[in-house]
């Protein structure tokens, strides 16, 4: 195991603007509180600007919201196995590349971290405004202790 924090970088990615989409940047100011050893950054801006912050890491641990049937449901992909899917219809990234185009992207150039591991909330709603639904902000606690175990590189708790 390595040294805590050394070579992780965790990522909260969203917009607090828009709903559920704030759970990405709660998350991550959540883990800068309890784990101050990690690097933790908030992108809630283009995605792609991820590829040169994860480069050559050890551990990059992205969280984010994404559509899905039960809110408040979290899915853990590790990209090394896994392919990410693009977010569909209304819910899809505002941005110019979604996290999806962003990884394949980094796999072409290069860019990657060592491993990357995303962690996906099903959120609510993405509606401009208000904050995050009951049944997202339930999780955003455990959620931050199952991302600061996962930069650790600690067995996932409970």
């Amino acid at each position: 195991m390595s040294e805590p924090g050394d070579g992780a970088l965790v990522i909260g990615l969203g917009n607090r603007l828009r709903g559920d989409d704030g759970a990405g940047p709660r998350v991550a100011e959540l883990v800068a509180e309890r784990a101050p050893e990690l690097e933790v950054i908030v992108c809630e801006r283009e995605p792609s600007d991820l590829l040169l912050r994860w480069d050559g890491a050890r551990v990059a641990v992205i969280v984010d919201a994404v559509a899905g049937p039960t809110p408040g449901t979290v899915h853990r992909l590790e990209l090394d196995h896994e392919e990410l899917a693009e977010r569909p219809g209304p819910t899809a990234s505002t941005h110019a590349l979604d996290l999806s185009e962003v990884v394949e992207l980094g796999r072409e150039l290069g860019r990657m971290p060592k491993r990357l591991v995303v962690f996906g909330i099903e959120a609510e709603s993405f509606a401009t405004g208000g904050g995050l639904s009951p049944p997202v902000c339930e999780r955003v606690d455990a959620l931050a202790d199952a991302v600061i175990s996962e930069a650790r590189g600690e067995p996932p708790r409970g």
